[in-house]
């Protein structure tokens, strides 16, 4: 069975399938009439494979979730299709999933970010070696495999606080690496700022109309001249980390009376950041709203000029227990309370990208060129994001009973595993009611078919 209002292909039979899908899996076919309507019936039952496979997820364990047998290899030519066309259909996403969710928000707050994909195998393109970021017990300041630079939505849910919704993301393949990828195939070399400010633009440019005002938080390696400033020319402003040696100077003073000339852009006065820090005059208190609670912080902040941002910023210095942190964003006028909660908004762009590849498997599937690399990595952001818009409705008593698990909080914020879980059970428990429909209803039955779905989901 195919999903409803699918068209069906034109190159086959009807893709087979025996999960019914309830009202929200709709949302696959829309976003699919981006594609060819040959592939927009695959890439459907593709998200519900996504969604619904167990163990390591491969591309064939999308395959044997969404029942896609005898047409497996149209099916792998789906993915490519779907790295092919990545800016369309995560628009369409942002258009029929996310805004109608987030249309009361006052700030479009984005993140950016890069993170690995960990890849064996000469011949799988675009793979080589990249920083690792999250080394673990074993310490390898290296990975092999794929690096991504990731656009997400850092959206405010009423009960959960801050999760990252990805959208798109870039695969940055080094310079030396481009060679060993046929010449038919391979892509112009863009740096890590260079695609950022790309998915920036791609952003603006789908959502600018709604004239809210666009906020990215970045890691502070983003915070660069070539990233901020074609950043900020596209409206956006920036807040990130300043490294200690920043070369800072003051504000330009008022020109004096009878000076001719043009006046000065940067200040005379150089700002040495550690010297301030270090100086116990000046530090404020203040109660910020980080991390889903009420934290104090004492900070000091202040308005400098950095040519890397080609103007004045507004410079947050926070002192911790031990050491202390800058932050600047590139709107003077910021207030700090906006700049701590932004760059602590950015800690749930991390949280995405480790449920990304533990609970949804980006990384995990076994295919070599590159455009079905790029496609099958979107599919994994696409089958979390959706499955967070899934539950971003849910009534709290949805994920209130955890009667099994008597250790468990059941206060606690539900974690992407839970509500995929849930999210699985709902598909589930929608094809058994379809088969209890058929026939006739017994009590019985309909409790040991509860009790198979708790052992399925």
């Amino acid at each position: 069975m195919a999903l409803p209002h699918d068209p069906q292909p034109t190159d086959g039979p009807a893709l087979a399938s025996s999960h019914p899908t309830p009202t929200p899996c709709h949302w696959f076919s829309h976003i699919a009439a981006a594609l060819d309507p040959r592939s927009a019936p695959r890439f459907a039952l593709l998200l519900l494979g996504v969604l619904l496979a167990t163990g390591r997820r491969t591309v064939t364990a999308w395959l044997r979730a969404a029942r896609i047998t005898e047409q497996f290899r149209p099916a792998y030519t789906t993915v490519a299709a779907v790295g092919r066309c990545t800016e369309h259909l995560a628009a369409r996403l942002l258009y029929l999933v996310l805004q109608p969710l987030l249309a009361d928000t006052d700030r479009i707050l984005l993140g950016i970010d890069d993170t690995p994909t960990q890849r064996y195998g000469p011949h799988v393109q675009g793979a080589g070696l990249h920083h690792n970021p999250t080394p673990g017990p074993s310490g390898a300041a290296f990975v092999y495999g794929h690096s991504w630079v990731v656009l997400g939505w850092l959206a405010r849910h009423p009960r959960w606080g801050t999760i990252a919704l990805p959208l798109l993301a870039r695969l940055y393949v080094r310079a030396k690496t481009l060679p060993r990828i046929p010449e038919a195939q391979r892509p112009v070399f863009r740096t890590k700022l260079e695609l950022a400010v790309q998915l920036i633009r791609w952003m603006v440019t789908w959502l600018g109309f709604w004239g809210k005002p666009f906020w990215v938080v970045a890691d502070g390696a983003f915070a660069k001249r070539a990233f901020l400033q074609p950043t900020q020319a596209a409206g956006v402003t920036v807040v990130s980390r300043l490294r200690k040696d920043a070369a800072l100077c003051s504000l330009p003073g008022p020109r004096p009376p009878g000076k001719r000339g043009r006046p000065r852009i940067y200040g005379e006065e150089r700002i040495d950041l550690a010297k301030r820090a270090g100086q116990r005059r000046g530090w404020q208190s203040g109660t910020f709203d980080l991390y889903g609670k009420p934290t104090v912080k004492q900070y000091k902040t202040f308005q400098a000029m950095w040519r890397p941002a080609g103007g004045a910023i507004r410079v947050v210095l926070v002192r911790e227990a031990d050491h202390w942190v800058a932050f600047f964003c590139t709107d003077p006028e910021a207030t700090v309370a906006d700049i701590l909660e932004s760059v602590a908004a950015r800690f749930s762009l991390e949280t995405a990208f480790r449920d990304v590849k533990q609970v949804v498997g980006a990384g995990e599937q076994q295919v070599r060129k590159l455009r079905t690399n790029v496609g099958a990595f979107h599919l994994c952001l696409w089958g979390y994001t959706l499955t967070e818009a899934w539950a971003w409705e849910q009534p709290s008593e949805h994920w209130g009973d955890r009667s099994a698990s008597p250790w468990d909080d059941p206060s606690r914020r539900p974690s992407h595993a839970d509500k995929r879980r849930a999210w699985r059970r709902e598909m589930l428990r929608e094809e058994i009611r379809t088969v209890l429909e058929t026939g006739p209803r017994n009590e019985n039955f309909t409790t040991v078919a509860e009790r198979l779905l708790d052992l399925a989901a």
